[in-house]
C-alpha cells in the first residue's frame, strides 16, 4: 500500500511539473486540430481538366505527387487560386506551389498575428489557421538539399508564436535558423509547428492525447517530404515535441531522432520506439525537465528518461547548455553536435 501511495504522489507530481517552453502557468485542455485542411469539401467536389482531385484525407502523398506531375502550369495555378489552403497543406504537392499557396492563405486571413509569415523570402510549407494555428517553415533550399532536418517543438508553440520576438535561438523558427547556420548550405531545416501543442502545465502536458494526434500529422508530413524527393530527415524533438517523436518514430523514415530537454518518449528504452533510426538524447545541467518524474500512471507522465544510460540513446554533449531552451545557442557543444548529426557526419 505504501508503494502504491508513492506512485500516486509521483503521478501527481508529473501533472504539476510537466510543461513546455513558456513557464509554469496552469494550462487548459485543448482540442487537437486533426484531419484534412480547411476547404477540403470544396476541393473534393471540384476537378481540373475533367480529372477528379485527390482526396486530402485518403490519397497518399505519393498519389498526390503523381497527380500534380500530370498537370501543366496553368492547371496547377488554377487549383492554387481556387483552393490555397488545400494546396498549401497537401503533402506531396510541389514545394514552390505550396509556398505560394500558403502566402495567399496567410494574407487572406487578414490577421495581424500571421502577417509576418507572408513576408519576402518566407517559405511557408504548411499553414492552418484553425484553433491557435499551425505552421511549417523551410530554411534553406528543400528542393536541392543534400540533408534535411525537422524541428519538432514543445508546448506553448503555435502559428503566432512560431517566430515570436524572443531569444534568437529559441522557438521553432529560431532553432531552425540556428541549426541551418551551423550545418551550412547543403542542409535544409524545417521548423514544424504542425500539431496542437499543450499550453502551460496541465493534463495536456502530462498526457499523450496531443502527442498521439501530433504523431499522425508528423508521420504524414515526413511521407510528404519523401514523396517530393527530399532526403530522409533528422528529427530534432524538443520538450513535449520529443513525446510526439517517440510516438511517431516507427511511422517515419527518419535517419536519426534527437530528443532534447525531454520529459520522456512514451517508451521504456530506445529499442522500444520501433525505429531503425539512431536515437540521441541531450539534457543540459540546468534544464528543469530533469525534475519531471519519469513515470507513466493512469495515462499521465511520459515514461523513462531518454537522457539516462538505461534508456539506450546515444548521448549528445550538453554540459554548456543553459536552461530548457538553450540547446541551439551559438557556440554550444550541443549545437555543434546537432549540426554534425544533421549532416550525417557522425557514425
Amino acid at each position: 500500500m505504501r508503494r502504491f501511495g508513492r506512485t500516486i504522489v509521483t503521478a501527481a507530481l508529473a501533472v504539476a511539473v510537466v510543461a513546455g517552453t513558456a513557464g509554469w502557468a496552469v494550462g487548459d485542455s485543448r482540442p487537437a486540430v486533426t484531419g484534412p485542411p480547411p476547404g477540403s469539401a470544396a476541393w473534393r467536389a471540384g476537378s481540373v481538366g475533367g480529372r477528379p482531385l485527390p482526396d486530402p484525407r485518403a490519397a497518399s502523398p505519393r498519389e498526390v505527387a503523381r497527380f500534380f506531375a500530370g498537370l501543366d502550369g496553368s492547371a496547377r495555378r488554377e487549383l492554387l487560386r481556387a483552393h490555397p489552403l488545400v494546396v498549401g497543406n497537401l503533402e506531396g504537392a510541389p514545394l514552390p506551389l505550396r509556398y505560394e499557396a500558403n502566402r495567399t492563405a496567410v494574407l487572406a486571413t487578414g490577421e495581424a498575428r500571421y502577417a509576418s509569415l507572408a513576408g519576402p523570402g518566407r517559405q511557408i510549407l504548411a499553414f492552418d489557421p484553425r484553433g491557435r494555428g499551425q505552421v511549417a517553415e523551410v530554411f534553406g533550399d528543400l528542393e536541392e538539399a543534400a540533408h534535411v532536418s525537422v524541428i519538432v517543438p514543445g508546448s506553448d508553440n503555435d502559428a503566432a508564436a512560431h517566430d515570436a520576438r524572443r531569444t534568437p535561438h529559441t522557438g521553432p523558427a529560431g532553432m531552425a535558423r540556428a541549426l541551418r547556420d551551423a550545418a551550412g548550405g547543403s542542409t535544409a531545416v524545417v521548423a514544424w509547428t504542425g500539431y496542437t501543442t499543450p499550453v502551460g502545465v496541465g493534463p495536456d502536458a502530462a498526457g499523450g492525447r496531443l502527442a498521439e494526434a501530433g504523431a499522425a500529422r508528423l508521420a504524414r508530413f515526413t511521407a510528404g517530404l519523401d514523396a517530393v524527393g527530399a532526403p530522409d530527415p533528422v528529427l530534432f524533438c524538443h520538450s513535449y515535441g520529443s513525446v510526439v517523436c517517440g510516438v511517431a518514430a516507427r511511422h517515419t523514415d527518419a535517419t536519426d531522432v534527437v530528443a532534447l530537454g525531454s520529459p520522456g518518449m512514451r517508451a521504456d528504452r530506445a529499442a522500444a520506439l520501433g525505429t531503425r533510426a539512431r536515437v540521441w538524447a541531450a539534457r543540459g545541467p540546468s534544464d528543469w525537465i530533469a525534475d519531471v518524474p519519469h513515470v507513466r500512471f493512469a495515462g499521465l507522465g511520459h515514461g523513462a528518461d531518454p537522457a539516462s544510460p538505461a534508456f539506450g540513446a546515444r548521448p549528445v554533449p550538453a554540459s554548456d547548455v543553459r536552461g530548457h531552451t538553450g540547446y541551439f545557442a551559438p557556440g554550444t557543444r550541443s549545437l555543434a553536435a546537432f549540426a554534425a548529426i544533421a549532416k550525417g557526419e557522425v557514425r
